[in-house]
């Protein structure tokens, strides 16, 4: 601005058999990008505020998600897509799909984070983070990183987990970024060098970070939120921001033209930008255009800067979405294993 586990998965099949068997009055399909435990959270404050609304999920990685949306254009069975990438969902054949809608309280988000044909609106979003494992460096007299650069020590060789771009939208941010900062030819010839020290791509954006935190490997490069989470859960992580610069993206949500029951659709949004929401961004998400979204001392405690924007690389996410396709065929190509 996931937990997954065997529950995740028999949560998105009772989705797909409740959108198969088509929208009532009162519920909505929902389909979204968000972390499997931040989700639960705004699930349960949207029900106590419009308790006559049931949502079905479907909660897939980035890529994943995308793919599906994509797969199932003929006969779309959302209603909403919900704080997924804006890189990932610029696609023209996904906008086309969106309904314009001005939610409520629209007008007190700022213009970066709305689209000026309403198709889509941003309420929260994220940015790379290393999540370091402190026990593992001292054990292995390994170094602090505290940059992009740092990542190339060969000490660090099998002891770096990275997302798998492929997959994960936090991948494909962490990538891209890199080649925007760096320019396309000296970022590639970083990302093979960075190669040789990482010990496997994720599929999930969170889980390098997870791995890192029960020492697994030294180093998770993840999004800087995964980080404050398991700094708060009492493991041994410290939260670091490269000093290049931090790429980051915005969690978009939209309205589909083909939802089935729109009016509740659109009550789902509007809740999205409402005080009670932001609250809970700031509790949850590194960062968020909602006004009254403040992070509380718990997560600045964990290491999460005051002021995120001190910390981020402009990113031109009209080019991110633009050479997508094109990076992930090469990333394929020349990375991914």
């Amino acid at each position: 601005m996931t937990i997954r586990n065997a529950a995740s998965r028999l949560l998105c099949a009772a989705a797909l058999l409740l959108a198969c068997a088509g929208a009532r009055a009162g519920e909505i399909t929902v389909y979204t990008a968000l972390e499997e435990d931040d989700v639960r959270v705004y699930l349960e404050a949207f029900s106590k505020a419009k308790p006559d609304i049931k949502v079905n999920l479907l909660r897939l990685s980035t890529g994943d998600l995308v793919a599906r949306i994509l797969a199932e254009k003929a006969n779309p069975r959302h209603d909403v897509i919900w704080g997924t990438a804006l890189t990932q969902l610029s696609d023209p054949r996904i906008l086309e799909m969106a309904e314009p809608y001005r939610p409520a309280g629209i007008d007190g988000v700022k213009s970066p984070f709305k689209d000026p044909q309403n198709r889509w609106f941003a309420t929260t979003g994220y940015f790379a983070g290393f999540c370091v494992n402190t026990e593992v460096l001292k054990k292995r007299n390994l170094p602090m990183p505290a940059s992009w650069q740092d990542l190339l020590n060969p000490a660090y060789k099998g002891q770096i987990v990275m997302p798998n771009a492929a997959s994960s939208g936090t991948g494909y941010l962490q990538i891209v970024s890199l080649l925007q900062m760096k320019g396309e030819e000296k970022g590639w010839a970083y990302l093979k060098e960075l190669d040789r020290n990482i010990a496997q791509y994720i599929k999930s954006g969170s889980r390098p970070c997870k791995m890192a935190a029960t020492g697994e490997y030294a180093i998770g490069l993840s999004f800087a939120f995964s980080g404050v989470k398991q700094i708060m859960e009492g493991y041994p992580i410290k939260l670091v921001i490269p000093s290049e610069g931090a790429g980051y993206e915005i969690e978009v949500s939209m309205l589909m033209k083909t939802a089935k029951n729109k009016a509740d659709a659109k009550q789902f949004l509007d809740w999205l930008l409402t005080l009670d929401a932001a609250r809970l961004y700031g509790e949850r998400s590194e960062m968020s255009s909602v006004p009254g979204a403040k992070p509380t001392e718990a997560v600045l405690k964990a290491g999460l800067p005051a002021d995120v924007s001190t910390v981020l690389y402009k990113m031109d996410f009209a080019a991110s979405a633009k050479d997508k396709d094109r990076i992930l065929a090469e990333w394929k190509q020349k990375i991914e294993r």
